[in-house]
């Protein structure tokens, strides 16, 4: 039998700079290497929050492709159809922040182990017997091989009843804004809910309204648009109503995977048959956790966690 969910994509390791301001054109010190790949970090999140989960990509054949497939075997990830692969390195990103908040990314993932995923990697029945597959936006930007791989798992998922859940992930570092909108567009009609962060809402829609750009991706395909705002919490729009939830109020120390954290809880809170009010909630408890501690797949320990933290922890002014 299949996870319940299933996601697949990059897979890599992160090296960040320790201060801020600091560009990667001058030497300086970096912290790391820490687990990552957007993909990686909702299926990690999945399986901490109590869901059954699997994941399908590539790692190099050397000792950051152990860490990270220890890390997600560690955690309950079933971790059967990462594959290994000799004579290609682990991929790699190293990342800097602005003291604004923005980051700026060195992939090293086309020519890299992650970028060899390939259809022949997904498993029709595999992903047949799940109930929800995730993909990232991500993804289809790595390579080639990686996008047809991910349009294959989205294709068997549509045609056999399985959930597709997408968040557009965009990385202008890989490709153009434009083009990774082209290559969106045949998951974007075939998901149920759509996750982008407000600004990747705008990129696809052309909206600057985060209820407008629900409004467009609803009707690009989409069930259920979720525009995720950051520290100003998150709204879910549907063909009838629109939903809103704060943020909580916590310090930041890293924002790095907040949104693929947010993903997984989310994604568990569907799974629950919770309402749209208590699901976005919830992952807006799972993403505060999460920046409130360095490194990128570093969110909540367990379900309890979030629960106790929604308890205990303040909540921002409703969004206007």
């Amino acid at each position: 039998m299949s996870p319940n969910v299933i996601s697949l994509g990059e897979i890599l390791v992160e090296i960040m700079r320790k201060k801020r301001d600091v560009p990667h054109s001058v030497p300086g010190e970096y912290l790391g290497p820490f687990p990552s790949g957007a993909p990686a970090i909702f299926i990690d999140s999945v399986a901490r929050l109590g869901e059954s989960a699997g994941f399908i990509g590539v790692v190099g054949d050397d000792d950051f492709g152990k860490m990270l497939i220890n890390r997600l075997k560690g955690d309950g990830v079933d971790v059967k159809y990462i594959r290994i692969l000799p004579g290609y390195t682990t991929g790699t990103a190293f990342v800097m922040y602005y003291s604004t908040g923005e980051r700026k990314f060195i992939f090293h993932l086309r020519h890299a182990a992650a970028g060899q995923l390939s259809p022949e990697d997904v498993d029709p029945s595999y992903i047949k017997s799940a109930k929800v597959l995730h993909v990232m936006g991500s993804a289809l930007a790595v390579s080639n091989s990686s996008k047809e791989a991910v349009y294959k798992a989205v294709e068997v998922a549509h045609e056999s009843g399985v959930t597709v859940t997408f968040d557009p992930n965009l990385r202008p570092e890989l490709l153009s804004v434009e083009y990774i909108r082209e290559i969106c567009k045949p998951v974007l009609e075939k998901c149920k809910v759509v996750l982008p962060s407000g600004t990747e809402a705008t990129v696809l829609t052309g909206e600057k309204d985060p209820i407008q750009a629900g409004v467009k991706l609803i009707e690009s395909g989409a069930e259920i648009a979720v525009i995720k705002l950051g520290a100003k919490g998150s709204i879910a729009v549907t063909e009838e109503e629109v939903f809103k939830a704060p943020a909580y109020d916590v310090e930041e120390v890293d924002p790095t995977g907040a949104g693929d954290v947010y993903d997984g809880a989310f994604v568990v809170g569907m799974l629950k048959g919770w309402n749209l009010e208590k699901t976005l909630d919830f992952a807006n408890a799972a993403g505060a956790i999460k920046v409130t501690r360095f490194g990128p797949m570093e969110g909540p320990l367990n379900f309890n966690e979030v629960t106790e933290f929604m308890k205990k922890t303040k909540k921002k002014e409703v969004i206007p």
